[in-house]
């Protein structure tokens, strides 16, 4: 899980003045949920591959689908 912190910074390099609590919790929970369906997708086509390790180009891949 990603820091509250982290997320906050996220959000300021995209240039957000203000954001509440409860927002960032939600941005939290969601970035969470996004890399998870990243890493089981990652690991599908990693297998695919007829590989045990994800690299970065099978990250890259499955971004493009999401």
């Amino acid at each position: 899980m990603l820091p509250i912190a982290a997320i906050e910074r996220i959000a300021r390099k995209a240039g957000v003045k203000r954001i509440s609590a409860e927002a960032l919790k939600e941005l939290q929970k969601s970035a969470d949920e996004i890399g998870e369906e990243l890493v089981l997708e990652a690991a599908s086509a990693a297998r695919h591959a007829k590989r045990k390790t994800i690299l970065k180009e099978d990250i890259r891949f499955v971004a493009r689908k999401i």
